[in-house]
C-alpha cells in the first residue's frame, strides 16, 4: 500500500518508519525543509528510529521523506500527524490541522482513508477535519480517527507493542484504517465513534495532569508539615492495589500533559459543561514555578538577585531533545526576573535553545537539577562545595537533597 504522512515530528515519523518497515511504501511529508533534509541523510533525534534502517528503508524505497505534498495523489492512505498546540492565550490552535486539510483537499484521489492521529478535543475529525475538506471539495472520502499513543524515549512501550484505538466515520472507513493498523501494531481496540478514540487520548493525559497536579500541591503541604513528600509516596507505593506513584516537579512539559487537557476542557467549555477539575489542575501545575523560586528565594536568604544559578537539563523529558512545554525554560525567565544570573548545561539541547548549553559549573552559588539526561555527568558539581538541589521527579538518588 502507499501511504502519505503529513507531519515528520516524532508522531509522524515514527509512524511512517513503522509503517515502511513491514512493506507499505510511505511518503513522509513536511513543510520544512531541513527536516526532511535531515531525514534523507538519516539524521534524527527521534527515539527508537536508527539511522542505519532509515538509510535502509529510504535505498528500498519503503520510505520517502519530501516537501512535496503531489505525492498525497498516489496514496491510498493519507495520515495527518501535525502538532496541535496551544495559542499566546493558551487556546487550541488548529493552524497546522486546518493546513493539512487544504493540502488533502487539493491532492488526494476519490475515496481514499483519512486518518488522524493528531490529538484534539472530541468531534475533531467529524466537525473539523471533515467539514474542513468538504468545503474545499467535492470529492468523497473515508474517514478515521486513530489518536497517536507514542511515549518518546519509551524503549518498553513502542509503535508496535501498543494497543491501537481506532474509531470511523462509517463502517468501512473503520475496515479499512483497522486493516491498515493491523500490518503494524499488534492489538487494536475499536470503538463506537471518532469521537470515543479521541476522547480515550485526552483523558488519557488529563487523568496524568491531574495526579501531577494533586503531588504537586501534596509536596507542599509536605513542605508545610516538614514531612518529605518523597518517603510517604515511597511508603503509600507498597499497597498493592488501587494506588499507583506520581511525583513532584516544577511543572509538566512536551506536548500532551500539558496541552490536552486544556483541549478536553476547550470543548467542553463549547457545550456549556464547566471543566474545573481540569482547569485547577492547569493552573496548579503552572504556578509551581512561581512556588518553587518563592522556596529558593527563601532558601538563599530571601533574595536570588546576582547568584549565579545553573540549571542541569532543560529539556520536558529525560533523554528526549524536546523542549515543547517545558517548565524549565519558565523557571529560567522566572529566575531572570528575580535578577539571578542563569545558565543551564543541557547536553542533548546543545545549541537549539537561545544562549546555548554550558558545561556544569563550579563557579556557581546554586546548581538545580531540573532534567537529569543519563549523559550528564555530574561529577564537577559532586567534588565541589556548591549547594545543590534536585527538583526532578524521578526517584534516582544523585546525592542532593529532593527540594519537592
Amino acid at each position: 500500500m502507499k501511504i502519505s504522512v503529513i507531519g515528520q515530528g516524532y508522531v509522524g515519523a515514527t509512524l511512517a518508519i513503522g509503517a515502511a518497515r513491514v512493506g507499505h511504501t510511505v511518503f513522509g511529508i513536511d513543510t520544512d525543509p531541513l527536516k526532511i533534509k535531515e531525514l534523507e541523510i538519516g539524521s534524527t533525534t527521534i527515539p527508537g528510529l536508527v539511522k542505519k534502517e532509515i538509510l535502509e528503508l529510504i535505498k528500498r524505497k519503503n520510505y520517502v521523506p519530501t516537501s512535496n505534498p503531489a505525492v498525497i495523489k498516489e496514496s491510498q492512505i493519507v495520515v495527518i500527524a501535525v502538532p496541535t498546540p496551544l495559542n499566546d492565550k493558551r487556546e487550541p490552535d488548529m493552524s497546522f490541522l486546518e493546513s493539512a486539510c487544504s493540502t488533502i483537499a487539493q491532492y488526494a484521489r476519490e475515496d481514499i482513508l483519512i486518518v488522524n492521529e493528531s490529538t484534539s478535543y472530541p468531534g475533531t475529525l467529524r466537525h473539523f477535519i471533515h467539514s474542513k475538506i468538504s468545503s474545499l471539495t467535492q470529492k468523497n472520502f473515508l474517514y478515521a480517527s486513530a489518536p497517536e499513543r507514542i511515549d518518546p524515549g519509551n524503549t518498553n512501550w513502542t509503535l508496535k507493542n501498543t494497543p491501537r484505538v481506532v474509531g470511523a466515520l462509517t463502517e468501512v472507513a473503520e475496515k479499512v484504517a483497522i486493516e491498515f493498523y493491523a500490518t503494524f501494531c499488534n492489538s487494536i481496540f475499536r470503538v463506537s465513534s471518532p469521537e470515543v478514540a479521541e476522547a480515550s487520548k485526552i483523558f488519557e493525559n488529563t487523568f496524568r495532569q491531574v495526579n501531577i497536579a494533586l503531588v504537586n500541591e501534596f509536596s507542599k503541604i509536605a513542605h508545610k508539615l516538614d514531612f518529605s513528600t518523597y518517603e510517604a509516596i515511597r511508603a503509600a507505593s507498597t499497597k498493592p492495589f488501587g494506588y499507583m506513584p506520581f511525583y513532584p516537579s516544577i511543572g509538566v512539559g512536551g506536548h500532551c500533559i500539558p496541552v490536552d487537557p486544556t483541549y478536553l476542557s476547550y470543548a467542553a467549555n463549547k457545550f456549556g459543561c464547566n471543566a474545573q477539575f481540569i482547569d485547577l489542575s492547569n493552573r496548579t501545575n503552572l504556578e509551581m514555578i512561581q512556588y518553587v523560586s518563592d522556596r529558593l528565594e527563601e532558601k538563599m536568604n530571601g533574595n536570588l538577585r546576582n547568584l549565579r544559578i545553573q540549571l542541569a537539563g532543560i529539556a520536558y523529558k529525560i533523554d528526549v531533545d524536546d523542549l515543547r512545554e517545558s517548565p524549565a525554560l519558565l523557571l529560567l525567565k522566572e529566575l531572570k526576573n528575580r535578577g539571578s544570573l542563569v545558565s543551564w548545561y543541557d547536553p542533548i539541547i546543545g545549541s537549539k535553545f537561545p544562549g546555548g548549553s554550558e558545561k556544569l559549573s563550579i563557579d556557581i552559588d546554586l546548581g538545580l537539577i531540573v532534567t537529569p539526561h543519563s549523559t550528564i555527568n555530574f561529577s564537577p558539581w559532586q567534588g565541589s562545595r556548591i549547594q545543590v538541589l534536585d527538583l526532578s521527579p524521578t526517584t534516582k538518588d544523585y546525592g542532593w537533597p529532593k527540594f519537592l
